[in-house]
């Protein structure tokens, strides 16, 4: 039998967590104060995920750079690719909060979306 040990992000607590796996399988998960610690280890262990938070170059604009997001969690061993992706990305003021900077990022089905406003100069 595998153990684990985590620390939970799932909420500000950070409980040390336990998880017992067999043959890939999870077995037990102790140590989490509440159903987020439970969802997050059990995820965490067989398919982790992150949000990715970067910037984008924005020409003609009143910044230089914009602030992005994955519209959602992407398989942690994309990150690389996806900041590759972003990092590629040139875009043309303006901008608003929630347009669409990079489509179906490396074909995760996610979108990488703005989180700010930047106008056009």
């Amino acid at each position: 039998m595998e153990k684990r040990e985590l620390t939970c992000i799932g909420c500000p607590m950070g409980c040390a967590i336990t998880v017992e796996l067999e043959n890939g399988e999870v077995v037990s998960v102790t140590g989490n104060t509440c159903g987020i610690g439970d969802k997050y280890a059990r995820n965490e262990v067989t398919h982790p995920e992150r949000t990715v938070t970067s910037t984008a170059v924005i020409l003609g604009g009143d910044k230089p750079r914009v602030s992005v997001k994955t519209k959602s969690n992407i398989p942690k061993d994309k990150i690389d690719a996806v900041m590759k992706e972003i990092d590629a990305a040139v875009l043309q003021a303006p901008i608003r909060i929630g347009d669409i900077v990079v489509k179906n990022v490396c074909g995760t089905g996610v979108d990488v979306v703005a989180t700010r406003n930047v106008e056009k100069i």
